[in-house]
């Protein structure tokens, strides 16, 4: 009889343990928002066309030479990074509050962008930033 108290002790330990867990992931569920947009590079050609030639669209290796972060709203400590899709849209989910929204490398000399820019995440909602990247190549 002793262990049938034992399991069912367990067993209800168990329980509620999941059930706790089970609910922390809706609340943040609940509690998060979204960062979402579209990063364009270029031109990655000296003469564009319209519509662009194929070896003058953007690549996985385009994104990564352009790295975009998401930072604290003061700069001091690095929350993650944009990795877009091929085709520049971004989707990325985030705990509600500020953040600064830059460059992972500064841009000296010719080419800019619109960064760095601070956003700011609200619960259950998307904030739309689209990132313009100029390479400076003419």
């Amino acid at each position: 009889m002793r262990k049938f108290n034992f399991k069912m002790i367990v067993g209800s330990a168990f329980l509620v343990c999941f059930t706790y867990i089970s609910s922390c992931d809706k609340q943040n569920a609940r509690e998060a928002g979204y960062l979402e947009g579209k990063i364009s590079i270029g031109p990655l050609c000296p003469v564009e066309t319209d519509p662009p030639q194929p070896g003058c669209l953007p690549t996985a290796e385009t994104y990564k030479a352009y790295p975009v972060s998401i930072w604290t709203s003061n700069g001091k400590r690095k929350i993650g990074q944009i990795s877009p899709v091929l085709d520049g849209t971004y989707r990325i989910e985030l705990f509600p509050g500020n953040y600064l929204i830059k460059l992972e490398r500064e841009q000296y000399g010719i080419g800019r962008s619109n960064l760095p820019v601070e956003v700011s995440i609200i619960p259950q909602h998307e904030t739309m930033l689209d990132i313009d990247i100029d390479t400076g190549i003419r």
